[in-house]
């Protein structure tokens, strides 16, 4: 895990070492062991390391191979055995033990078909000397970032946007994605950015960037797939196979030469994996227990150590708990939002950004995290209308209507009224539309259509298409981005077994009657975990995680929430300001807390708006 950096000069002039090493020295938080650089004729290469596998001096990078290829890289290639071995008898030769020298001789032998090859997550960049291009490419999913800009007569790549406003002459707010933002709450549903002229490379996409014509074409390589033969199995088949997957995936993401922990919310996701992670663990460390990191709430309601520490009990682990106060979080503000270099919608942020903190504290360099459980699995109450038409087109009404009543009975949540809620607002998105502009009725005229709620409401008309959906668009890359921002940097490595494509695969294929069972959602996730866990945790009905003492904090910030906005550049052009101030106190936390954190984004990175 790393950070990478990219400089062309479109002018065919060499780059200043000095420029690709300031943009390089901005990422040390995501590399502070080794660094380097590489610049030949109009291009630069920069890369900070933070040390995985192979901590020898044979992991540095940049990387060459052949002497022909070289690479800045980002990321891990879980099944890089697996591949080695594979090269190995097609006569390659490795002089590491690192999973990077294993992408260069993969490229040398496949091509640009070699990301097919990959189970991992990644964001790289190799230069091909022979063919003069340069190969940028993110993994299937987007759990690694990578974003670029063409600016005046540079183009600009990097692992984070700092890196590309570095040479912007004034840094502009993308007001489309603003706007978006305010009234929707959406922000990841398209490769814009909230900074004018920076876009992200796409999850599952190449970029190849022709060195002579100064020309790139960027094209995709993934799509999900959905499996027939797995949808056929029956319940007890589904499980096993799904299980099976996960523990490979878990195997996987346990490959490493520092300490490896745990994220545990005491949710179902987080307590699965650290469930087996840690039994896997201890087999592999001579009985030596596995550490599990928990951010407790001081509200009531948003607390789950009671579940985290049952789960670590159960499952033999070390737990630690931080309990951050109010303090820490005013305190961490401005350090979160530098961090996460973009607006962002609540302040359960924090705690996630606490744990990675504690974790690099006590030395424990990567943390698998339960990320992607629920949209794998339909774990979100907002998935069951479309459950519901699933069930009522093969199995007709009564079927539905039982359904619906079982929901009702075993998640805390679905009353009638929000299962009206949830039906009206997923499937209609004219009502939603209407409902949005009311809530921000303080904005100004302007353009913006959020036609992009069309496409998710139609969505919910076919399950799987509601998962793609979620995956790729509307809901998990803000996680993704959210966690990466995080654990990079506090230069930690958090690892995904959820996001494993053959374990995403094969829970997308399950058929829907075991992924929603008597109401139940995740039910084969349900059924795992049961047979070490007891009802309490396996069949819980309520859903947190790692949430923030919302309300506690929100409050303590009220005085400071109205003067920040109050003296918004940014929200001042698009807003009503004095609408704002005088309604505020009726505005739910979130809307208050996007307004915020916008108003706080803009101050900590001087963002102005044209």
């Amino acid at each position: 895990m790393c950070g990478i950096s990219g400089i062309i000069n479109i002018d065919f002039q060499e780059v200043k070492k000095s420029e690709i090493k300031k943009i390089t020295d901005l990422i040390r938080h995501r590399g502070p062991n080794d660094k380097g650089y590489f610049l030949k004729n109009n291009f630069a290469f920069g890369f900070r390391r933070l040390s995985i596998l192979d901590l020898s001096i044979d992991g540095h990078q940049p990387m060459h191979y052949l002497d022909r290829y070289t690479i800045i890289f980002n990321g891990e290639i879980y099944n890089y055995i697996e591949l080695k071995n594979e090269l190995l008898k097609n006569n390659y030769e490795f002089k590491s033990g690192t999973d990077t020298e294993v992408i260069l001789a993969s490229y040398d032998f496949w091509g640009k078909k070699c990301v097919e090859k990959f189970n991992g997550m990644w964001a790289f960049a190799i230069h091909d000397k022979v063919k003069n291009e340069i190969f940028l490419s993110r993994d299937r999913f987007g759990i690694k970032p990578l974003y670029y800009s063409k600016i005046g007569n540079k183009f600009v790549f990097g692992s984070e946007i700092k890196q590309i406003i570095e040479f912007q002459e004034k840094v502009l707010v993308n007001k489309k994605v603003l706007i978006d933002f305010i009234v929707t709450s959406f922000e990841e549903h398209t490769e814009e950015t909230f900074f004018q002229d920076v876009k992200k490379l796409k999850q599952s996409h190449n970029l190849t960037y022709d060195l002579k014509t100064n020309n790139y074409s960027i094209s995709k390589y993934y799509s999900i797939s959905h499996h027939r033969e797995i949808e056929k199995l029956s319940e007890r088949e589904s499980i096993d196979k799904f299980h099976s997957e996960l523990k490979r995936s878990i195997d996987y993401r346990l490959r490493s030469d520092v300490t490896v922990g745990s994220c545990l919310s005491g949710g179902l996701d987080s307590s699965t994996v650290a469930s087996i992670a840690s039994s896997r663990y201890m087999k592999e460390s001579s009985n030596k227990k596995f550490t599990a990191i928990h951010a407790k709430s001081t509200e009531k309601d948003s607390d789950e150590s009671y579940y985290a520490s049952k789960v670590s009990e159960i499952s033999n682990l070390d737990l630690i708990i931080v309990k951050p106060s109010i303090e820490d979080f005013k305190s961490h503000i401005d350090e979160v939002a530098y961090t996460q270099e973009e607006p962002f919608g609540g302040p359960s942020i924090f705690m996630q950004y606490f744990v990675m903190k504690k974790a690099k504290e006590i030395g424990c360099t990567v943390m698998l995290d339960g990320q992607g459980g629920d949209e794998i699995l339909l774990g979100y109450e907002k998935y069951y209308p479309s459950a519901y038409l699933n069930i009522f087109q093969r199995k007709g009404f009564l079927a539905m209507l039982k359904t619906i009543r079982e929901s009702n009975k075993n998640n805390s949540r679905m009353t009638i009224y929000w299962i009206a809620k949830f039906f009206i607002g997923s499937l209609f998105s004219s009502l939603r539309k209407i409902v949005y502009k009311r809530k921000a009725n303080f904005m100004k005229p302007h353009s913006n259509d959020f036609n992009f709620l069309d496409k998710l409401a139609s969505s919910y008309l076919n399950i799987f298409s509601l998962q793609e959906k979620e995956i790729m668009s509307t809901n998990l890359p803000c996680l993704l981005k959210f966690e990466d921002k995080n654990s990079m940097r506090n230069s930690i490595e958090a690892r995904l077994p959820f996001l494993d494509y053959k374990v995403l695969e094969t829970a997308l294929s399950i058929d829907i009657d075991y992924k929603i069972k008597e109401g139940w959602t995740k039910y084969v996730l349900r059924k795992i975990i049961s047979k070490k866990m007891p009802s309490e945790i396996a069949w819980r009905k309520n859903k947190l995680g790692f949430n923030a003492p919302e309300s506690t904090w929100i409050d303590s910030l009220s005085f400071d929430i109205k003067t920040v906005i109050k003296n918004s550049q940014i929200l001042n052009e698009i807003c009503h300001v004095d609408k704002i101030l005088k309604n505020i106190k009726s505005y739910d936390n979130r809307l208050k807390w996007r307004l915020y954190s916008i108003a706080v984004w803009e101050k900590v990175y001087n963002v102005k708006i044209s």
